[in-house]
């Protein structure tokens, strides 16, 4: 009995105490990456270099890094060896347009070369550059960036294109701008011609239906006399005739056999 109690006690002895939520926040630290500085315990992290770094210089760093990964962008290790824009040479490039697109350009530069840099839209590069949707679907082709529909949430995620990589497909398709031009001018003639004939037709149909009414109408509204019994009328000079007469008030005069 004795002895069971002792291992009881060694068992609670050897558990973890519960540390009192009271005491606040702590931090755990591995303490074979520990530094004696001789004025107080540093990490490999604090170190840069001969020089150590100030706790306020540590959070800071932090800081940045994580709101570069916030906005999708990877902190630069070295400026000389980083990317650069494309058309200004500036360290500031858009990392969404590398990811997606695989241009190295800045925000300033995209404003500046819409004609390069802009965003198409689906529909646009259906209307204006004659693309299908299994070339706009093949990511290969042409990679596209995802974006929320602005017009409500339930709708699904537009598809935007860069101007640059859409007119360079659209080139090769068609032979070049003057081939683009050629072929959309070509479609706008056929779809001017199925406009016509289409209200052509309905104009004929419009006639059609037009004629056979008034027919119907005047078929309708026509009388057919239907003359009583036949009498003979003596008028002021005393002359006999031998008359028949409709409902409507039509006579018509007749000869008895």
């Amino acid at each position: 009995m004795v002895s069971a109690q002792a291992d009881a006690d060694a068992a609670s002895s050897a558990a973890p105490l519960r540390r009192d939520p009271k005491l606040g926040k702590y931090f755990e630290y591995d303490l074979s990456k520990l530094h004696n500085s001789r004025g107080g315990f540093l990490t490999e992290e604090d170190l840069e270099g001969d020089r150590i770094r100030s706790v306020v210089e540590v959070a800071r760093q932090k800081e940045r890094e994580k709101q570069m990964m916030r906005e999708g962008e990877e902190p630069p290790i070295f400026p000389d060896s980083s990317p650069r824009c494309d058309e200004c040479k500036s360290l500031e490039i858009d990392q969404s347009f590398v990811k997606v697109f695989d241009v190295r350009v800045c925000k300033n530069c995209k404003e500046k070369y819409p004609e390069k840099y802009s965003l198409l839209t689906k529909t646009e590069c259906k209307e204006d550059y004659l693309l299908t949707d299994p070339e706009l679907r093949d990511t290969d082709l042409l990679p596209h960036l995802l974006k929320a529909n602005p017009h409500a949430a339930s709708y699904s995620n537009m598809m935007l294109f860069l101007r640059m990589q859409v007119e360079e497909v659209a080139w090769k398709k068609w032979g070049g701008e003057k081939g683009l031009d050629e072929e959309w001018a070509r479609r706008e003639e056929f779809k001017k011609r199925k406009r016509e004939a289409k209200f052509e037709a309905g104009l004929r149909d419009l006639r059609k239906r037009t004629r056979n009414n008034q027919y119907q109408r005047r078929t309708e509204a026509q009388h057919v006399h239907e003359f009583e019994d036949a009498e003979e009328v003596t008028n002021r000079h005393g002359d006999t005739r031998t008359i028949q007469r409709c409902t409507c008030g039509a006579e018509q005069e007749v000869e008895v056999l």
